[in-house]
């Protein structure tokens, strides 16, 4: 089986790329420039894409977007949006044109669809939320249409929290917890709902060769926890105390708009279609998927 991989240098492309072929799929990368052998060349922002390339794939697995990290200006909003929507365009539209197209593409989208629900028990049925996150994703999966309305199996990743100490949120957690200097961020009620990164790669495995599978799926642990649960958890496996506190204005004040949309906010998500669809979970639990991490 053959596939390509975007965004294969972020934190989960360069996990997902020797996953794969560990797992015998001969693998290729969406780059920019120069490419090379099995490689695909690209530009979103030209709107320039080596479809030939496209038409010897079995599948497609696009990741590639701007981080959502740092203060967002206008400008860095822009570029969110404009990474995401114009790269999936290209993509989607470029493998509605081949005559005989990979059988499935998995695009990555964010449970930042669901926008702040509180309580809520959300699952791939569930209406979108509302802010700038939520319209993102919504107008992100909107742009597979034309790959879909073509016949290819899409799915729509909506990823939760990546746990790995390489990077990403715990990777930025682990300094301050580790130094005793941890704990809940705002009231710590707000549900975080996180996917080690082994079963994110595993799910993206599983929905590539799921042919029931389509449409959005839910990329998070069967087991979502409040953020004050999952700062209690990390302490805990540290064997460190979390008596520190971000309060919800100093998270305003240091992090701006995001900190309302992604460190504020609350989303309980359950994996609806991927334990439906058989998904063995290697971590369903914040507990057992922390302590091979950080230990």
């Amino acid at each position: 089986m053959r596939t390509v991989v975007s965004g294969s240098s972020g934190l989960v492309g360069s996990a997902l790329v020797p996953f794969l072929a560990e797992a015998g799929w001969e693998v290729g990368r969406v780059v920019r420039g120069e490419a090379g052998p099995g490689d695909l060349a690209w530009d979103p922002e030209t709107g320039t894409l080596d479809a030939a390339t496209l038409s010897a794939m079995d599948a497609v697995v696009h990741l590639a977007g701007e981080n959502l990290v740092g203060l967002w200006t206008e400008a860095k909003k822009r570029r969110i949006r404009d990474s995401r929507l114009n790269g999936t365009r290209l993509l989607s539209e470029s493998l509605a044109k081949l005559a005989l197209p990979p059988k499935v593409l998995v695009a990555a989208s964010a449970i930042g669809y669901y926008g702040d629900r509180g309580d809520e028990e959300l699952d791939e049925s569930s209406s979108p939320g509302t802010g700038f996150l939520a319209e993102v994703c919504q107008e992100w999966e909107a742009a597979t249409h034309p790959a879909r309305e073509a016949g290819i199996r899409v799915v729509n990743l909506r990823i939760g929290v990546v746990l790995t100490p390489r990077g990403g949120a715990l990777g930025k957690m682990l300094g301050p917890f580790k130094a005793g200097l941890g704990g809940r961020m705002g009231s710590g009620k707000q549900w975080q709902s996180w996917i080690a990164l082994d079963d994110l790669l595993g799910a993206i495995l599983h929905t590539l060769v799921a042919d029931q599978l389509a449409g959005p799926v839910n990329a998070v642990a069967p087991n979502p926890v409040t953020q004050s649960d999952f700062a209690r958890t990390l302490g805990k496996v540290l064997r460190r105390p979390t008596y520190a506190a971000m309060p919800a204005f100093v998270a305003r004040l240091a992090f701006g708009e995001m900190a309302d949309e992604m460190l504020l906010a609350s989303a309980r998500v359950v994996p609806r279609e991927l334990l439906s669809s058989g998904y063995a979970f290697r971590h369903p639990t914040l507990g057992a998927a922390l302590t091979p991490l950080v230990q």
